[in-house]
């Protein structure tokens, strides 16, 4: 493996014991990969911090220990749990001061805490064409798709030897031969209501990461004026299904000003229709529910964002959570000192929901009960939850979460638009 006379130097030590350790991690691994060179990075987004054990949190605070800095501006992702708030819903003090070590760790080595898994909300937005290292599956693919910039999925713990090198193995998407689109993705007899629906766009995306696994997509006929939620639900829902990393809206998204700009022209293009017949099979699958039980309301996953929000507190108009139903929102912190400024954390207080941040909505019931029924309207919440907290789930809209968080029972429309 090629690297310049300053990686010799960081992997000989002279850049410090953190460094060297660093940089020995990310040369094995791209020998392991057959990168033929490192790529300099701009931006990390960082899982290190995300506890799952106590072998991760060493190894953070080993790196801390001998002195390690982050050479690249480094955002942090989401943690396990709140960690100013997780002790009020039951997560015990010696895993909460676990996450305040973690954080303590990455704070000594001058990353950012922003604790949220949609950094690109809190207005990270590294430049189209510029290098980085995210981990977080809905943040690479949003990075790689919506803002252009070039990650590969980067593994928990390999993120934080990116940033204290400023360097990653260039190998998969860095490359301008794998970010082409061997698959052409259009609609067979879809409504124009069904791009004006917000549940449209998950379940879009859920489809095409189980029909596509880990390939690069394109995608016709999504309107110009798709919002950035939209293109949100989409992606974390296709990371969750199928591990995507990078899809091309046609006319909307930076590599892809014409079809043809973004298909890898020396592979067949392979050619999927999807009807409202695949799209309401899809809405089939996320919902395990057994019947219209409802326990809890989870939102904010990825984090929600301010749009959300004020669509959130459009919908409860005043009115209050059932008394049987748990209902909570994770966000960032920044969006959440947003919210509590503007008096939308007292308007959902007061109607029943807890808002949180710097956590995750699939670890949060684990300290609360064991199982249940969750209402979501993340697609890729629905298809994590009964793996990580043990939850059967429904899927909808926010509205739809509203009503059923209110009457205390699922409530779900089947949109007009799949036609049966």
């Amino acid at each position: 493996m090629y690297l310049t006379d300053q990686e010799k130097k960081m992997l000989d030590g002279k850049a410090g014991e953190a460094v060297r350790l660093a940089m020995s991690i990310l040369v094995d691994l791209g020998q392991g990969i057959g990168a033929a060179e490192m790529v300099a990075i701009e931006h990390v987004h960082t899982d290190s911090g995300f506890y799952v054990g106590d072998a991760g949190l060493e190894f953070v605070e080993h790196l801390a220990a001998l002195g390690g800095k982050v050479r690249v501006p480094t955002s942090m992702n989401n943690t396990t749990y709140d960690i100013e708030r997780c002790r009020s819903y039951g997560v015990p003090s010696a895993l909460a001061g676990k996450i305040r070590r973690l954080e303590k760790a990455h704070l000594a080595m001058e990353a950012t805490p922003a604790w949220t898994c949609a950094s690109y909300q809190d207005g990270i937005l590294p430049k189209s064409g510029s290098m980085v290292a995210w981990s977080e599956s809905n943040a690479i693919v949003f990075a790689n798709s919506v803002l252009g910039a070039r990650t590969n999925r980067t593994g928990d713990l390999v993120d934080i030897c990116c940033a204290l090198t400023g360097r990653a193995p260039k190998t998969g998407l860095y490359l301008n031969e794998n970010r082409l689109a061997d698959i052409h993705v259009t609609f067979d007899n879809m409504p124009a209501e069904a791009f004006g629906d917000a549940r449209f766009y998950p379940l879009l995306g859920y489809a095409i990461g189980k029909q596509c696994g880990n390939r690069v997509v394109a995608i016709s006929g999504i309107p110009k004026d798709v919002s950035m939620d939209h293109l949100k639900g989409l992606g974390a829902a296709a990371a969750s299904s199928g591990a995507t990393a990078l899809f091309h809206i046609v006319g909307v998204t930076p590599e892809a000003p014409t079809l043809e700009a973004c298909l890898n022209e020396e592979q067949p293009t392979r050619d999927l229709r999807l009807s409202p017949k695949d799209i309401h099979q899809t809405s089939a699958v996320l919902c395990t529910a057994e019947n219209d039980q409802l326990d809890w309301v989870g939102l904010g996953c990825p984090h929600f964002s301010r749009d959300e929000f004020n669509e959130l507190v459009a919908c409860i108009h005043g009115r209050k959570v059932h008394t049987d139903i748990e209902a909570t929102v994770f966000t960032s912190r920044k969006i959440r000192r947003w919210a509590d400024t503007a008096g939308v954390i007292e308007q959902l207080t007061q109607a029943g929901f807890q808002v949180y941040s710097d956590g995750c909505l699939l670890t949060y019931p684990q300290f609360i009960n064991r199982s249940g029924t969750m209402m979501t309207n993340s697609a890729k919440a629905a298809n994590y939850i009964y793996s990580q907290s043990g939850y059967l789930a429904a899927y909808g809209s926010i509205r739809e979460c509203v009503e059923s968080a209110i009457s205390g029972k699922i409530m779900r429309e089947r949109p007009s638009w799949m036609g049966f």
